[in-house]
């Protein structure tokens, strides 16, 4: 199963010529999951080789303008990309996203909201209950969504689980709640021992089927086989976790689902020496962001949400801030860690590949 990210806005606060507002999409077998949505990702998805007809499922961080302005017209064109059958009809695009997300929405979705706590950010950050209940009457074609508590065994909260993934929300500190996801692939069975099969009287065709699908088998000897003794180890998922904004990372449990993710998508809002400025309003630098991804364990360490005073190295000028200097600043914050920095612009695609069967 191939999977890739996409990021069409890199930039923080406003879309500019040079860099968009938030907006990531994850893709797997032709599905795409958008993380974040400033204004003007519709132009941007335009530009890119992504269809905004293959979202299924969104997620906003936090209820600032320029992670959110953009999903009101999103969620119309979807559905005016629908084709008009009866299937295609009851089509629906699930959004998570913090308590009040239901006032910001449109039709054709069904919104699930994550219940902050107190400690997410400063106290005048905290939005009122008025804020947050949605009195309006619901569309139509609305669908029913869910309000989801923190888990406080976990420190976390399940958003859902397929066959394919389980995703989970964590908790991060910035100027209004804010949160961060964690993509989490099921481990793929490992490769049948065909020896062991051959030698045991079973030829290929639909019993190895059965036995990769964790059936066990009745032999004609009498035996039982069960699939643990002719496979080899499970190879594990992959794992994306995506941070919003923040300024610090509340709890253990982000840190326990992030464990060894092979991306972590991390702001990195200003540089190192102006690491005050950043706190203060709720942000990160490249050394925070570095700090995460080392306490992770992470594989990739990817940096964005830059000050638009960061122009792409393409496009800059004599006397500009260089971007390059934030990769340089998380860098040598991982020195000897074995953690790659990327530094994300505007329309770069990262493949995150299937991960190879343990030795």
């Amino acid at each position: 199963m191939s999977m890739d990210m996409t990021f069409l806005g890199t930039g923080s606060a406003y879309p500019s010529p040079h860099r968009g507002a938030s907006a990531v999409v994850l893709r797997t077998d032709g599905e795409c999951w958008l993380f974040d949505c400033g204004e003007g990702t519709q132009t941007q998805l335009m530009k890119s080789q992504l269809r905004a007809g293959r979202i299924t499922k969104v997620f906003i961080s936090h209820l600032h303008g320029d992670h959110l302005f953009g999903l009101p017209g999103l969620l119309c064109t979807v559905s005016l990309n629908t084709n008009p059958d009866m299937e295609q009809s009851l089509k629906c695009v699930d959004i998570y996203g913090p308590r009040g997300l239901r006032n910001c929405s449109s039709h054709m979705q069904a919104v699930h909201e994550l219940e902050s706590t107190p400690d997410q950010s400063p106290e005048e950050g905290q939005l009122s209950l008025e804020m947050t209940v949605n009195c309006s009457p619901p569309h139509p074609q609305e669908q029913p969504g869910r309000t989801i508590p923190l888990d406080v065994s976990d420190d976390c909260y399940l958003l859902f689980q397929d066959n394919k993934f389980v995703v989970k929300a964590f908790r991060l500190f910035h100027r209004i709640p804010s949160f961060g996801f964690c993509i989490q692939e099921h481990d793929r069975p490992g490769k049948l021992k065909k020896e062991l099969l051959k030698e045991l009287g079973l030829k290929p065709g639909p019993l190895y089927g059965r036995l990769k699908a964790g059936e066990s088998l009745l032999l004609d000897s009498g035996r039982l086989l069960h699939p643990s003794e002719v496979l080899e180890a499970d190879i594990p998922g992959r794992k994306v976790c995506v941070f919003g904004d923040c300024s610090s990372v509340l709890g253990e449990g982000a840190f326990r689902l992030c464990d060894r993710a092979d991306l972590l998508v991390h702001e990195a809002t200003l540089g190192n020496e102006h690491r005050e400025k950043a706190v203060d309003h709720g942000h990160s630098t490249p050394e925070m962001a570095a700090a995460v991804a080392r306490t992770c364990s992470a594989r990739r360490l990817v940096l964005y949400h830059f000050s638009q005073r960061y122009k792409p190295s393409s496009l800059q000028k004599e006397g500009d801030k260089d971007v390059s200097e934030l990769k340089k600043q998380a860098d040598q914050a991982l020195q000897d860690s074995g953690v790659e920095v990327i530094l994300a612009e505007d329309f770069m695609t990262i493949p995150i590949p299937l991960k190879r069967q343990p030795s």
